[in-house]
């Protein structure tokens, strides 16, 4: 997966936004003001379970390429290489479980709308 395929991905998401806390060398896609994916230069952080323990899974699952993300991994947020080793389609399952989970945690109020069937 190309870093371009990656974001583009991530912002299609409904309310996603884009944002640079930390400067242009890490984008951070948000929902309702909260990260659901940090995308750094090889890798992406997001949230791979409600704990360490099921993020630990997904390290089991690549030990090279996927470790427990700085600060926040206790929270069961992992950094995942996105260049390569993990499958595009475990990639895009992450940033939607990652995605879900943000949304999951917004108020009501701040959800974005789920566009409906046509």
């Amino acid at each position: 997966m190309k870093r371009e395929e990656l974001v583009s991905y991530c912002l299609a998401k409904p309310g996603a936004e884009e944002t640079y806390p930390w400067g242009e060398e890490e984008l951070v896609a948000k929902v309702g003001g909260k990260g659901f994916a940090f995308i750094g230069t090889g890798t992406v952080s997001v949230k791979c379970g409600r704990d360490a323990a099921e993020a630990a899974e997904w390290r089991d699952r690549y030990p090279e390429a996927v470790t427990m993300s700085h600060y926040v991994g206790r929270f069961g947020w992992n950094s995942v290489d996105w260049t390569g080793p993990v499958p595009d389609d475990d990639v895009r399952e992450l940033i939607d479980a990652s995605y879900e989970a943000a949304v999951a945690a917004l108020p009501k109020s701040r959800r974005p709308a789920v566009p409906g069937p046509a």
